[in-house]
């Protein structure tokens, strides 16, 4: 049987608190970011535990999002959620084409050069715009471009492993 964190893939994280009724910021991983709207149920991660969120509403700021969740009504209530995360059940979700990748999928990978020098774990993955980097914490942290080919030279997620192309000073 699949683990929960296999089972569910996190497509947003609560911000901090917006206004006095209970509104969070709400960060966005969807691929449009507007996706986050075509979700249900969302699930909320509280005390280690992923629990369907019965009813929230999420409305648009500029090109961010904001969210109020049930029963959340005021700033002080809001701020225990702050720094929370959202996800769906990966069933939710299409099939990827070969060679894509989920974040969650890519965090908690170990990682070693080619040159099998063990570097770290992938933390969690940073967007740039260019490319998406990779966040290793080991011995040190080393901030990795994720180009396939280039510098990802091999991705197996069912040993739980990523090789690539990388100088282990840098």
């Amino acid at each position: 049987m699949a683990s929960e964190k296999a089972k569910m893939v996190v497509v947003a994280t609560i911000g901090t608190t917006h206004g006095v009724k209970g509104w969070l910021k709400l960060h966005s991983h969807t691929e449009p970011r507007e996706n986050i709207l075509r979700y249900a149920p969302l699930y909320l991660q509280c005390k280690g535990q992923w629990q369907v969120v019965k009813s929230s509403e999420i409305t648009s700021l500029g090109d961010s999002y904001i969210i109020r969740l049930a029963g959340c009504d005021n700033r002080e209530e809001a701020k225990a959620y702050t720094n929370g995360k959202l996800a769906v059940n990966r069933e939710q979700l299409k099939n990827l084409q070969q060679d894509e990748y989920y974040h969650s999928d890519l965090e908690g990978l170990k990682v070693y050069t080619t040159q099998d020098v063990f570097l770290g774990q992938v933390h969690h993955v940073m967007e740039t715009g260019a490319n998406d980097v990779l966040v290793i914490r080991g011995e040190k942290e080393h901030l990795v471009p994720f180009l396939l080919e280039q510098v990802i030279t091999k991705i197996d997620l069912d040993a739980g492993t990523m090789s690539v192309d990388w100088d282990p000073d840098f």
